[in-house]
């Protein structure tokens, strides 16, 4: 999961490109699928935002409407989720069939805020919902009573297998944090870095403590060490303090020569406390997720890699694989259907950039 600053704001938005309209488009020709129209809404939980395909129809009709929870409508990390939502949205729409985006206001409360829009998509009785389980505690009993009243559920982006086999959903659709983790650490190592911190300003949060498990036993698996610092929760959202704290860092350990962040944010302002501690020709950095201040740190040489989740794909993926499987009982036997690690290094960060300007990284 990424939610950006509030959570991880990078501004990364630039001009999309219909280039992936396109080949869906051509592609929907062959994907027919159910249809019909209704109508939800993003009523509860404050300000909620409803998008990404117009109404929703009911089950009863028994056409295919499909609900989709998702992240904040300014969260950049979801715009790109968004994107992929649309995009496959368009080959739903090919045969009558209605997609809707409901995210909360903001993230201050979470859990009951995705609880309260989960229950406001059962209200509405579409044929599926598909939602990140981000707080379990919150979130369960609201999704296992979709499922209980027969709608179809599918787990994406926060939560992996487990919580998609403890609902009782279909599948889990996204990356794994403590494998995403495993591949950073790994990547570090045979860069020749053996001393590996991991910063975490989320301590406590299951997806974030797993990134810095991943690393550290990556690392470890070629011969490197990483440890983890962990910031107070006040520091969450303010670059000054990170950066400070992550300098304090660099400044006691000088053994330390590679730093890697839970998210973009944190990214940059370990690459201003590298460069206020004067370490940047040592000190190697890494990040989990992307945006166009770590593109262009790794085109330039002072960023190593940025681990990519590939939100895009999250969207596409998770509405594509519902439409097929409500309209066909299509479905891929893998569990998860993983849409990372993808790591962006120098080598391939042309092919990022080219796919941050149409949208989709």
């Amino acid at each position: 999961m990424e939610l950006t600053q509030t959570r991880r704001p990078s501004g990364r938005r630039l001009s999309r490109s219909g280039l992936t309209a396109v080949s869906l488009l051509a592609l929907a020709a062959t994907a027919l699928t159910g249809c019909a129209s209704g109508k939800a809404t993003g009523s509860d939980a404050g300000d909620a935002t409803a998008s990404a395909g117009g109404t929703t129809s009911t089950a009863k009709t028994g056409k295919v409407s499909i609900v989709v929870i998702g992240g904040k409508s300014d969260d950049p990390f979801f715009s790109t989720v968004k994107r992929g939502v649309e995009d496959a949205t368009k080959l739903v729409k090919a045969g009558g069939g209605t997609v809707t985006y409901l995210g909360p206001a903001n993230y201050d409360n979470l859990g009951p805020d995705v609880a309260k829009l989960t229950q406001t998509a059962i209200s509405q009785n579409p044929t599926a919902i598909l939602v990140p389980d981000w707080v379990p505690e919150n979130q369960d009993s609201a999704i296992k009573q979709a499922i209980a009243k027969g709608i179809t559920v599918f787990i994406y982006n926060s939560g992996g297998v487990a919580a998609a086999n403890k609902v009782g959903a279909v599948k889990y659709v996204g990356s794994d944090d403590y494998e995403a983790g495993k591949a950073g650490g790994v990547k570090f190592a045979e860069e020749g870095a053996k001393n590996i911190l991991c910063v975490n300003t989320v301590p406590g949060s299951a997806n974030q403590e797993a990134r810095c498990k991943g690393i550290k036993d990556g690392a470890t698996s070629k011969g490197s060490s990483s440890k983890q610092l962990p910031l107070p929760s006040s520091n969450f959202g303010n670059p000054s303090a990170v950066t400070q704290a992550i300098k304090g860092a660099l400044l006691k350990d000088s053994s330390i020569d590679a730093v890697v962040t839970i998210g973009v944010g944190d990214a940059d302002s370990a690459a201003s406390a590298i460069k206020q501690a004067n370490v940047g020709g040592k000190v190697k950095l890494g990040t989990f997720d992307l945006s166009q201040s770590q593109l262009d740190r790794i085109k330039a040489g002072t960023q190593l890699f940025a681990i990519d989740q590939q939100p895009y794909l999250q969207g596409f993926y998770v509405v594509s694989m519902a439409n097929q499987y409500l309209s066909y009982g299509v479905l891929p036997p893998q569990n998860p259907i993983l849409t990372g690690p993808l790591l962006v290094t120098k080598d391939n960060v042309g092919k990022a950039i080219a796919g941050a300007k149409a949208g989709v990284r």
